[in-house]
């Protein structure tokens, strides 16, 4: 994709994650900042920021955890080299601790794909299947939404055991949900 094509995508999934009544609804959303080729999520994040909501981002730990910040702008961020990985942009403020993350009324997950269930697959590192289980374990169901280009939905994606479904997907053409779980 070109630079433009990757501006348009990205406004056009800020677009569509903006509609979705959870985010609506949110005074906590959980995020991250997109790296590569990943859909852009900087025009999201600078709209919910504008909306007063609360935005949470990660920053990677040593053991692939994530620890979380508070995003205030486009001058909040840092950009992290973690060993021989791709640079982060991460809150360069003050972390909060893994278990910020069970305050998120909804969580935005990055991911390669997400099958006709909802599951989605991940990058391999398992930070987001720790949150995911953190998540569990407080007792707290915030809507859990993957942010992905048309393509990456898919038939199917491999599934482990502790793996746990989505409840939304945003592509840049549409939102597609998925049961939610009582």
């Amino acid at each position: 994709m070109t630079a433009d094509d990757l501006r348009e995508t990205s406004a056009a999934l800020a677009g569509r994650a903006l509609e979705l009544s959870e985010l609506g609804r949110a005074g906590t959303v959980a995020a991250y900042v997109s790296v590569g080729s990943e859909p852009g999520t900087r025009a999201l994040l600078d709209a919910l920021h504008a909306r007063g909501v609360r935005v949470l981002l990660p920053a990677l730990l040593p053991d692939n955890d994530l620890d979380w910040g508070v995003y205030e702008g486009e001058g909040s961020l840092a950009r992290v080299q973690h060993g021989g990985r791709m640079a982060l942009f991460e809150p360069a403020g003050e972390r909060l601790g893994p278990d910020a993350v069970t305050s998120a009324d909804a969580v935005l997950l990055p991911g390669l794909a997400v099958d006709a269930r909802g599951m989605r697959l991940g990058r391999g590192g398992g930070s987001y299947d720790r949150v995911l289980a953190r998540l569990e374990r407080a007792g707290v169901h915030p809507a859990r939404v993957v942010l992905l280009y048309d393509s990456e939905v898919v038939a199917h994606v491999p599934e482990e055991p502790h793996d746990r479904p989505v409840h939304a997907v945003v592509t840049p053409s549409g939102v597609r949900r998925f049961v939610r779980e009582p």
